[in-house]
């Protein structure tokens, strides 16, 4: 779940719904991934294992509130993320070598036993599919690799700030990707554009929340609608 607070709610966003988003970033992307189906797949599907949990809320009582994809506790999301990458493994072997590796930079460098062994477990995969790979798809994946992790920051950025504005810390000097700055510009609340433009036209999309308030109970939802302009 990804958890946006505000003074007296969260506003809750299901980790495939801001996966779908990326998704869209990389299909309007002005150069095109090659191969570029498996591609557009691995990068709108990132987060696909993330359904069944995202259904209720998971609280975090130590910290009296919900837990995020970025507290999430260990041994349950690596449990997660193998079920994920199983699931994209059977649809595009490519899709889950390009997520096992986005998965592990998410989880490289712990110390957590766990971890090691989820980590020795999808070099083993990315070494496996890797060696029936085309020429193409080799040459290009750690150009896919790097657009899956734009995407996947482009999406985070509008899903963990509030429409209009760039206060979430990760993102407020922009984005780096092949060289480039990319600044991101909110027009207005409902519009946004990046500097220097990377998109071929202008998209629109919609992010479906709910809001619960600080005790966890759901007071409403709704969907933000937002145009990406060039």
């Amino acid at each position: 779940m990804i958890v946006r607070e505000r003074s007296g709610s969260y506003v809750l966003i299901k980790q495939h719904d801001h996966g779908l988003i990326s998704g869209e970033f990389a299909r309007r992307w002005a150069e095109k991934p090659r191969p570029l189906e498996p591609t557009l797949y691995a990068i709108a599907n990132h987060d696909i294992a993330w359904q069944s949990p995202d259904a209720s809320v998971r609280w975090n009582k130590e910290t009296d509130r919900p837990y995020s994809f970025t507290n999430y506790p260990t041994e349950p999301k690596l449990q997660i993320y193998k079920w994920g990458l199983n699931l994209l493994e059977l649809h595009s072997p490519y899709a889950a070598c390009l997520c096992s590796m986005h998965y592990a930079a998410l989880v490289s460098g712990s110390e957590d036993e766990a971890v090691i062994g989820f980590l020795e477990r999808e070099a083993g995969r990315r070494a496996k599919i890797k060696s029936t790979m085309t020429r193409e798809e080799v040459y290009n994946f750690e150009y896919n690799f790097r657009l899956l992790r734009l995407c996947d920051d482009l999406s985070l950025f509008v899903c963990l700030n509030e429409p209009g504005r760039n206060a979430h810390p990760w993102y407020q000097k922009g984005f780096e990707f092949e060289e480039t700055k990319l600044q991101p510009i909110w027009e207005n609340d409902c519009t946004l554009r990046l500097d220097p433009n990377p998109f071929s036209k202008p998209f629109d999309f919609v992010i479906p929340y709910a809001l619960i308030d600080k005790s966890g109970r759901t007071i409403g939802s709704g969907d933000l609608e937002l145009r990406v302009t060039c």
